[in-house]
């Protein structure tokens, strides 16, 4: 009897221990060149399973996602998920710093766990300035149903990817960079890979409120997003859940992501979604529609007007707060952490500059260029031999005196596990902008 109560407790710890795991979500993708028309002219453009944007990832936090890539480009390519944590499992970030690209015919397959985390993010490619014509799509990563959401469920959720648009060739643009020209201005804007239509993008119905996921995946212009007629209510933003004020229109910069709830209680008609670039001479416009399901009449032809001056845009970051009494992506809540009574362990001031040494157009960080090695950082330090790839900290936590010709090599800086890094983004050029560190946006100006 003894015996087999062992047995029978022994295949119920197995059985618990296969449930236990967290849920695996799979997905193939074939990456190939197709024919796009962003502003209304046609070029090639890069799609995944003949979409742009591509595929949505629709994950819930603790998820382990499962991409199998073959790439039918006929150049190397990596994906970058941009936010995602890649905690011990960097390898997997997509970028040239951390794996060797996926070469022409051939395929890859990320793993990684989208672990203790929630929001809005997008990927993109990393290689050979392809995310300039595609590539990108939206990955969202819902709460576990245990945890609870400071907000209602929505009646639906819609992605709203942005960006600026420079309707040439990736190698033309590549071109362009290593002659030592710059990009230049954008010829247009888009969302969601068109400039402008009347069919509806989208629909609502009356009195129910939606989700929208707004993230800029283009690559140099920050966007003021609007909807006519419709305030949005901040929800969340950077992976975090915010205090929930409403705007009328939302600077989005270069890599950033925000969600937010809007209600369908105007008159039943269409309405224009608009995107328009800031800190530009030349504004660039885009507009999608939003339809009433019972609408009875066509878009107000008259546009909301955008926010002028980059203090506008610095003072709506400003207002910006977590959300300290909700619940995060695990179980303990984000006000757990005493933010105020943090210890800074270390501060690094970082200062941008440029130059054209060498006849090519580059940028640096306290005077430094990045450029990636032939063997890939991860990969060197692996297997033992980092010492003869590049070289650890190679620019200090403060600036030089003067910042004149750039060197260009690998810029890694080692960190220890578990400071509280303070970074301080220095742009002396005096033109507002924007940086994403892995997810984490800030605003600068000088």
């Amino acid at each position: 009897m003894g015996r087999l109560s062992t047995v029978a407790l022994m295949l119920c710890l197995m059985a618990a221990a296969v449930k236990g795991e967290d849920p695996y979500l799979y997905f193939t993708w074939n990456v190939t060149y197709g024919t796009i028309a962003p502003l209304g002219v046609t070029q090639q453009g890069i799609l995944i399973n003949g979409q742009f944007p591509g595929p949505e990832i629709n994950s819930t936090s603790n998820n382990n996602v499962v991409i199998n890539v073959f790439n039918y480009l006929d150049e190397p390519l990596l994906f970058t998920w941009s936010g995602v944590q890649q905690r011990k499992n960097s390898w997997q970030d997509g970028t040239l710093g951390t794996q060797c690209p996926i070469a022409p015919g051939t395929n890859y397959t990320y793993h990684f766990q989208v672990k203790d985390q929630i929001g809005s993010y997008f990927y993109y490619p990393t290689t050979g300035m392809h995310r300039a014509v595609g590539g990108f799509g939206g990955l969202r990563i819902f709460s576990r149903l245990l945890i609870p959401v400071p907000y209602a469920d929505p009646a639906d959720e819609y992605w709203v990817l942005l960006g600026d648009w420079f309707g040439k060739t990736h190698q033309t643009l590549k071109q362009f960079l290593d002659s030592g020209r710059s990009l230049g201005r954008p010829s247009g804007v888009h969302i969601n890979g068109a400039n402008a239509g009347l069919e509806p993008l989208y629909t609502m119905e009356p009195g129910k409120t939606y989700k929208f996921r707004i993230c800029n995946v283009g690559l140099k212009e920050a966007l003021n997003f609007r909807i006519q007629n419709h305030p949005m209510k901040l929800v969340e933003m950077e992976g975090s859940h915010v205090v929930q004020n409403t705007y009328d229109s939302l600077d989005v910069h270069v890599g950033q992501c925000f969600s937010v709830l809007v209600t369908a209680d105007q008159q039943p008609r269409d309405y224009f979604m608009v995107a328009s670039t800031r800190f530009t001479k030349h504004v660039l416009t885009a507009t999608r529609v939003i339809r009433y399901t019972n609408g009875v009449g066509p878009a107000s032809p008259q546009l909301p007007p955008a926010p002028e001056g980059w203090a506008w845009s610095l003072n709506q970051f400003r207002s910006f707060r977590w959300n300290l009494t909700a619940s995060a992506a695990r179980p303990n809540p984000q006000g757990s952490y005493h933010y105020g009574q943090i210890n800074i362990t270390r501060t690094i001031k970082l200062v941008n500059s440029f130059s054209r040494a060498g006849g090519k157009l580059r940028y640096g960080l306290n005077g430094v260029s990045h450029v990636d090695p032939d063997t890939p950082l991860k990969l060197a330090e692996y297997f033992g031999v980092a010492d003869q790839v590049f070289k650890y900290n190679l620019i200090g936590d403060q600036p030089p005196p003067t910042l004149r010709d750039l060197v260009v090599a690998p810029n890694v800086l080692n960190a220890t596990f578990r400071d509280y890094i303070e970074i301080i983004l220095e742009n002396p050029t005096k033109v507002p902008q924007s940086y994403n560190l892995d997810g984490y946006s800030f605003f600068a100006v000088a």
